[in-house]
């Protein structure tokens, strides 16, 4: 109606419309998904020509013209046309099969046997189309795009009983596990253990640091410590960026970074592209297991060994949450303090990270320690400390 030529993909996934979108030599790309979120929070992912999400500046322009009317309809000699595009899953997955660092061969031979939960989205049809594609012996779970969940659709570790019960009983290599637009990577190790969410970046990165002798990595702040030390061991510098996306990207770019992301399994590799995809994800991950010829398990157990716990605090409209964060920096003024996004605090051998939910009313509350129990207790300390603010 606005006489702009649109090309639909159909049942996709966020990371193959930000590949489409410079084929395509596209202005923009949309994405309809709920993201990790339940279904009802279904909303739109806006993209620029680069197939980059839009920062804040140019989404709170797209909000402004949306909110004053500020555009025009096309006459109805000028409409724009609608096609239908089906060949992105076989172009993205060449897109990936492609990419130098994916030892297409070495996966080949190594005769993996994955289990795959696809929370009954896209990702039920595109990882097991990869995999297939690798001569991976693929076993499918919740793998039939109808948007119906099985369990809540963020990978964390309490939602993926089930996979972790079948990869066991499958004697599968491993478990993989994506968010329901197919951004968000999980693995499960072959005894049924969560390999976990944030160490997916560092297997990533272990293996693309090694194979090019180094390079530089970026990740936001509530992320694992663990890809830190990784990028040191490898000689790279790694630096930490405020939560969100495109805030990791601009990033990337200033410290010209080799692989980055995000520790929710997000991994942003730029010989591909800027945005968060499991697909390469998964395919530099086998890579690594491939060429190292260990177990999942053993892989995970060579890095550094960090715990998180991931907390949230519900919030009324009475909290007024900058002035609880401004009072928690204020009390630990004499520690190691970042605000560019919320309230870090570091200390010696541990961190918590507090900020606003920039996508649900709540207090995210991330600490990270070397046992497990320790994360926990320190995130309980904080929960106390910030209900006695509000309080």
């Amino acid at each position: 109606g606005l006489g702009i030529h649109v090309v639909d993909l159909g049942l996709s996934t966020t990371p193959t419309v930000e590949v489409a979108v410079p084929l395509e030599k596209a202005d923009g790309g949309i994405i309809l998904t709920a993201s990790h979120n339940p279904k009802q929070w279904n909303a739109l992912k806006l993209l620029n020509e680069k197939g980059e999400f839009l920062n804040g500046a140019e989404g709170e322009l797209i909000l402004a013209k949306a909110e004053a009317d500020d555009y025009d309809f096309a006459s109805v000699d000028h409409l724009g046309s609608y096609t239908k595009d089906s060949s992105y899953l076989e172009k993205h997955i060449q897109e990936v099969l492609n990419l130098e660092l994916v030892d297409v061969e070495a996966i080949k031979k190594a005769n993996f046997k994955v289990v795959v939960d696809g929370v009954n989205s896209t990702g039920g049809i595109f990882i097991p189309a990869l995999l297939k594609a690798l001569n991976v012996t693929c076993v499918e779970l919740y793998c039939t795009p109808n948007g119906e969940f099985p369990h809540n659709p963020e990978p964390l570790k309490e939602h993926l009983t089930d996979i972790s019960e079948l990869v066991v009983k499958e004697k599968a290599d491993l478990g993989v596990v994506v968010d329901p637009d197919v951004d968000r990577l999980a693995i499960i190790s072959e005894d049924g253990s969560m390999f976990g969410e944030e160490y997916t970046l560092v297997a990533c990165a272990d293996y693309v640091l090694g194979r090019l002798g180094g390079g530089n990595t970026v990740s936001n702040l509530s992320s694992s410590r663990a890809l830190r030390d990784i990028t040191e061991k490898h000689g790279g510098t790694y630096t930490a960026s405020a939560v969100g996306e495109v805030n990791v990207v601009i990033k990337m770019k200033e410290t010209n970074t080799v692989i980055g992301g995000e520790g929710n399994g997000g991994i942003i590799y730029p010989a591909s592209h800027y945005g968060r995809d499991s697909l390469v994800g998964v395919a530099l991950f086998l890579s690594h297991l491939a060429n190292k010829k260990i177990s999942c398990k053993a892989l995970r157990d060579s890095f550094p060994s960090y715990f998180m716990s991931k907390n949230k605090i519900q919030l009324t409209p009475q909290i007024d949450v900058d002035e609880v964060l401004a009072t928690m920096a204020a009390t630990y003024k004499n520690e190691e303090v970042n605000t560019i996004d919320g309230v870090k605090i570091d200390f010696k051998n541990e961190w918590v990270h507090l900020r606003k939910s920039n996508t649900e009313p709540i207090i995210r509350i991330y600490t990270e320690s070397t046992s497990q129990l320790n994360a926990d207790t320190l995130a309980k300390r904080f929960i106390d400390e910030i209900q006695a603010v509000i309080a």
